[in-house]
This record gives C-alpha cells, structure tokens and sequence, in this order.
C-alpha cells in the first residue's frame, strides 16, 4: 500500500511536469514567431523608407501624374467641337462619353448615363441566363422604387418593366432608355454645351478642378410635382 501510494504521486509529478514543457515549448514558438513577425515588418518598413528617399521613385511618382494630366486634356478643340453637332455624337465618342459624364457627377444627375451605358450593355448579352441576371442587375439599381440610383421615369413605363422582370428580353429596358435618352438629350445636354467643362476643351484652355459631389439618391417627379422641370428631372 505504502509503496502504490509513493507511485502514483510520482505519475502525476511526471505529468504535470510533461504538461508544463509542452506548455513551455508551445508558448516559446508562438513568442518567437510574433518576434519573428515584426523583425519582417520592420524590415519590410525600413525598404520602403529607402525606397521612397530615393530620387528615382519620385521622378516616377511625377510622371505618372503627369501622364494622368495628359490623358485628361488629350481631347482637341476639334474633337471636342463635333460633340456640339448632337448628343448622338457626344455620346458615342469615348472622351465625349466620359467627359458629359464628369459634368453629371456636378450636377448630382450621373445615374441618368450610368443607366443608359447599363442598357446598352444589356442589348449585348446572348446567354439566357446572363439576360436574367443583368436584367435584375439593372431594375434594383435603377428601376425599382428606393433604388440606389433610381431615374425618374413615368408609373406605366416602370409598372411594365416591374411585370416583365421575371421573363426579361433583350427589349425589357427600350423605353425607359428612351425615355432618360430623351431627357439627358432636351436638359443636361444643352447645360453641358454651356458648362465651363466643355468651353475650356474647345477653346483649348487648361482643365478647371471640378467640384464632384454625390447626393444620396435621384429626385423624382412625385416627391417634386411642384417644382420646375429642369431641377424635377434628375437635375
């Protein structure tokens, strides 16, 4: 008896003395490899120090500015003159397209595009299903009431889309897209013709900062039936 009970205390101690180097051993890796983690991170911050010291890094950082500031004023006078003919041309030239784009975003107006370029992409699509998936893509964003970029359109253009979405076509958004084309066309095009953004490009004067802001969601007619068109649609 006497000698089980000096034996079994000894396992324990054994134990215990096993459970505490496992312990030991564990706790000493995960010190090293936190140790090890910032020896990496100060290294890795040291590089980046030397490197942004170094002359080169800057002459880098300067033209890629500089390249950025020429791709923004790459438009010619005459190009940007042809945009003047009509809206069609405006918007079927790149530089126009993004151009009277910028100008929206001033006017708090740029799901109005935003909304014709998804369109157009939309009449693109071939595959079933991916009509399907853009198709409800576009009604949430633009079409359905609180939508994140809601256009104004009338109750019975967006009523036919509403019922439509299930069974989409490539047609679903045509008279909506005509619709928004034909008020971007009537309002916003005309300010744009008048706006600094587009005289600074054809009298070939150096870009003006624009002051880009962005409200929450669009205006529609039935939150403002009493105020004039031109700030009721979008704008």
């Amino acid at each position: 008896m006497e000698t089980s009970l000096v034996f079994f205390p000894q396992l324990n101690m054994c134990e215990s003395k096993e459970k505490a180097f496992f312990k030991l051993i564990h706790g000493s890796g995960k010190e090293e490899t936190s140790k090890e983690a910032k020896i990496r991170a100060k290294e890795k911050r040291n590089r980046l120090s030397l490197l942004v010291q170094k002359p080169e890094f800057h002459e880098e950082t300067h033209s890629s500015r500089s390249g950025h500031l020429a791709k923004e004023t790459r438009v010619s006078p005459e190009e940007a003159m042809i945009w003047g003919e009509s809206f069609d041309k405006l918007l079927s030239h790149k530089d126009g397209l993004k151009t009277f784009t910028t100008f929206l975003k001033t006017e708090f107006s740029e799901e109005n595009i935003e909304f014709w370029i998804a369109c157009e992409d939309f009449k693109k699509s071939k595959d079933p299903q991916q009509i399907i998936v853009k198709a409800k893509a576009i009604y949430e964003k633009f079409i359905q009431n609180d939508a994140p970029q809601e256009v104004n359109l009338d109750f019975h253009t967006k009523e036919v889309i509403t019922k439509s979405i299930t069974q989409p076509t490539l047609h679903s958004f045509d008279a909506a897209q005509s619709r928004v084309y034909q008020l971007m066309e009537q309002d916003s095009y005309t300010r744009f013709l008048k706006s600094d953004i587009y005289l600074d490009l054809t009298e070939g004067r150096p870009q003006r900062p624009t002051n880009l802001r962005r409200r929450s969601r669009s205006f529609t007619c039935t939150e403002f039936q009493d105020v004039k068109s031109d700030v009721a649609i979008w704008l």
